[in-house]
């Protein structure tokens, strides 16, 4: 514009007046108009559109209207619009292109315009059709190329895609809720063309037999939004394959199809594994149930003849083979606890050990603890100390399980407590829980200890210590304790002393009392 503008006044064409003032309203719009492009928001762009159309149409109205040479001046609008190449502008420099034409139109038509002068009128003309005509010419330009650059750039985005569809390892597909495959995409499994897939019954593809099960996953997708179901291919009997489901709208879903039969095979080899092992840990329970029978046959002879011999009930004997009859007899006491200790614990790993629950006063029992193992505290140097409730304590469980619980926490505590130490057994109730407490001051358990124990014929301890049990101890209280239903904790500092808690939902609660409703009293 300010190249013809000068062009025509060096020519003396043009002069001082409406048609150079025109120009320049011409001239100041596309420079504020191209400063508010710059800024990039959709915001600047619009007002520059709108700076467009109102410059347009004003000086459409210097030079005479829509009758004169500068009207092709109101299309300004939609040549900015299709250069920013912004859908959504669109309307807006369509309507701003309409309301310039219509101002101008309103113009010629209600007020006094002023004309231009013959000379240059052609040019002027020229000038606008020339502008406007190479303004929208780029913008359609810039306009096309920026389309193809975006169907290029989704194009190559478009190739990506179906090229990780095609090369990823399941086959994907979109379904019909009634099994109609209508895509297919990626690797299907081995014996199946993926060409052969699409617009095809997904059933086609399935053993028959398991044909209603797959038809169940489609619906139950639809229904709930996902599922999964694996069956054996129709083309191969051996064959295994898994079916991911998830729902896309009422009428389509989208599958994930892979080939599982590694992951079958792998899953059959651990349950054979496991029923192997399975088979292994009860025929070692059997073994050691039988073997424990067969020994505490004769240790019971044993034990019961050297017991005569300790009394001399036949007689009397020197005093070195009387002591030889105690040691058989402790030896042998010694052997039966473990072999009973053994015989316990493999009825309870083959699940054939029977809680014989009844109704007793739990510190019966705890007592008659603490009284068997008074004697071997007191030959330790250590202190023995029971605490118990002193109303009684009803419990429904199995009494020869709660004595062997105390027993065996009580006799461990005794085997880790060093001489002038003290073991202090708690017996408590805490609404249904029983609590059996057994605390001592002795050596403690090391961190790395405390996880094993529990473990059948696990220990703790140095060698002296491990040689006094076999490891049956504290894996048959927790056992005992999971069959009434509780639980064994554990609590250790090393140097300090060692606390193992019980307990067990057996206390038998004392139902509430009714209290009888008052009489209302009557008034004569």
């Amino acid at each position: 514009m300010l190249a013809a503008g000068a062009g025509l006044v060096a020519r003396s064409l043009l002069g001082p007046g409406v048609e150079l003032a025109a120009l320049g309203v011409g001239a100041a719009a596309a420079v504020f108009g191209a400063l508010l492009a710059l800024a990039g928001s959709d915001g600047a762009r619009g007002v520059a559109i709108v700076l467009w159309g109102l410059s347009g149409a004003l000086a459409c109205q210097m030079t005479g209207g829509v009758a004169g040479p500068l009207a092709a001046w109101c299309l300004a609008p939609l040549a900015a619009t299709a250069a920013f190449r912004v859908a959504r502008l669109l309307p807006l420099g369509a309507a701003a292109a309409v309301a310039a034409t219509g101002i101008a139109a309103l113009g010629s038509l209600l007020l006094p315009l002023p004309h231009v002068e013959p000379a240059a009128a052609p040019w002027l003309g020229m000038l606008a059709t020339a502008t406007s005509a190479l303004g929208l010419g780029a913008a359609l330009v810039a306009l096309h190329a920026a389309v193809r650059r975006r169907d290029r750039e989704r194009d190559d985005v478009e190739f990506g895609l179906r090229e990780v569809l095609a090369n990823q390892p399941q086959l994907l597909l979109t379904l019909y809720p009634g099994g109609r495959v209508l895509e297919a995409y990626g690797q299907p499994p081995p014996g199946l063309d993926l060409h052969d897939i699409a617009s095809r019954n997904f059933g086609e593809f399935v053993a028959a037999d398991e044909r209603p099960a797959v038809d169940e996953a489609l619906q139950r997708a639809i229904a709930e939004g996902t599922a999964e179901i694996a069956f054996t291919p129709a083309h191969d009997p051996l064959g295994w394959c898994v079916l991911s489901l998830r729902r896309m709208s009422s009428i389509r879903i989208a599958g994930a199809l892979r080939d599982a039969r590694a992951q079958r095979s792998r899953e059959t080899e651990l349950d054979q594994a496991r029923t192997a092992a399975e088979a292994q840990n009860a025929g070692k329970s059997r073994f050691l149930a039988n073997m424990s029978h067969e020994l505490r046959t004769p240790l019971n002879a044993i034990m019961g003849f050297s017991d005569i011999m300790r009394q001399r009930l036949f007689g009397p004997m020197s005093d070195r083979y009387a002591e030889y009859a105690d040691l058989v007899h402790d030896a042998g006491a010694h052997l039966l606890e473990l072999i009973n200790d053994v015989l316990d614990m493999s009825k309870i790993e083959a699940e054939r050990f029977e809680l014989a629950r009844e109704a007793f006063d739990a510190r019966d029992a705890v007592s008659a603890v603490i009284r068997l193992m008074r004697g071997q505290a007191e030959r330790a140097g250590v202190q023995l100390r029971g605490v118990l409730p002193s109303e009684a304590l009803e419990v429904e469980a199995d009494r020869r399980a709660i004595k062997q619980i105390a027993l065996n926490l009580v006799s461990n505590a005794l085997k880790f407590t060093p001489q002038n130490g003290s073991v202090t057994l708690t017996v408590q109730a805490v609404e249904e829980m029983l609590e059996i407490v057994v605390s001592d001051t002795g050596v403690g358990i090391a961190p790395g200890d405390l996880e094993r124990l529990g473990t059948p014929f696990e220990q703790a301890g140095d060698a002296t210590q491990r040689a006094a049990g076999a490891g049956l101890g504290l894996s048959l209280v927790r056992a005992f304790a999971k069959l009434h239903g509780g639980e064994m904790c554990l609590e250790s500092t090393v140097g300090e002393g060692t606390t193992v808690t019980v307990r067990m939902p057996v206390v038998v609660l004392d139902p509430p009392i009714a209290v009888a409703p008052a009489e209302a009293s009557v008034g004569g």
